[in-house]
């Protein structure tokens, strides 16, 4: 099953060390699978606020997404980015191929309380 690095990174001023993370990060993910999904392009907002950047990295599984992160390779390198950038990054699951979202609706409903 697929997993994904998201980050929702806040505005910042540009920096030589941010700029070697970019140049730097490919060959950290790339041994586990990883690739850019989402990277340097613009959003749109249709609800709420969402300032700043979205970067999204695509895994063949979460064991891959899990190593890519604790990997000395990206370990050395991930200061680079937050000294000058703050954000929010999260590692999670996608769903198996044929997801059906019925099965979680019907278990949400059997959690509601009997009117």
């Amino acid at each position: 099953m697929p997993a994904y690095a998201i980050a929702h990174l806040h505005e910042a001023v540009p920096h030589p060390e941010t700029v070697e993370y970019i140049e730097r990060i490919p060959a950290t993910f790339e041994p586990y699978g990883g690739r850019f999904l989402v990277h340097a392009t613009q959003h749109e907002v249709k609800e709420g606020s969402w300032p700043g950047h979205v970067v999204m990295i695509g895994f063949p599984g979460i064991t891959e997404a899990r190593a890519w992160w604790d990997s000395p390779a990206y370990q050395e390198i991930a200061p680079l980015r937050s000294r000058h950038v703050e954000g929010d990054i999260i590692l999670v699951e996608g769903v198996p191929e044929g997801y059906d979202p019925a099965a979680t609706a019907k278990a949400m409903r059997e959690a509601l309380p009997a009117e």
